[in-house]
């Protein structure tokens, strides 16, 4: 993979995440995906279970996504993205901005691995 299919990846996948569409997002992920962010309390290991984190989390949470950057790793076999977010609960409230990074591991044309990093403390205030 080189810098520009990775942006496109990337692309492809903040927009699905951006629909909010569950099986939008699980097709940027390989079936046997390992996923994990600052709300799973655990990786996340299959699409079975991704799917039903997406449902809650989809069901709870409003949320656009920004790419900012990517940095390609040197294998071209992933890289990290920074992003910004609008995140906005479901039953209305403030929408709080948030800046992260993304560590991602590809195989083919999806992603394998993804750790998400971000700091929570915002979504709280």
């Amino acid at each position: 993979m080189d810098i520009g299919e990775a942006t496109k990846l990337t692309e492809r996948v903040l927009a699905a995440w951006n629909s909010q569409d569950v099986d939008s997002v699980l097709s940027c992920y390989t079936e046997d995906c390992y996923y994990w962010d600052p709300n799973t309390r655990g990786p996340i290991e299959g699409h079975e279970a991704f799917r039903k984190y997406l449902n809650r989390l989809f069901q709870n949470w409003n949320m656009h996504w920004s790419l900012r950057e990517f940095y390609l790793f040197a294998d071209g076999d992933g890289g990290a993205f920074l992003w910004r977010a609008q995140l906005t609960p479901a039953i209305g409230g403030t929408t709080v901005e948030a800046d992260g990074m993304d560590l991602i591991m590809v195989r083919g044309d999806r992603v394998s691995r993804n750790e998400v990093y971000f700091d929570r403390v915002p979504l709280f205030r």
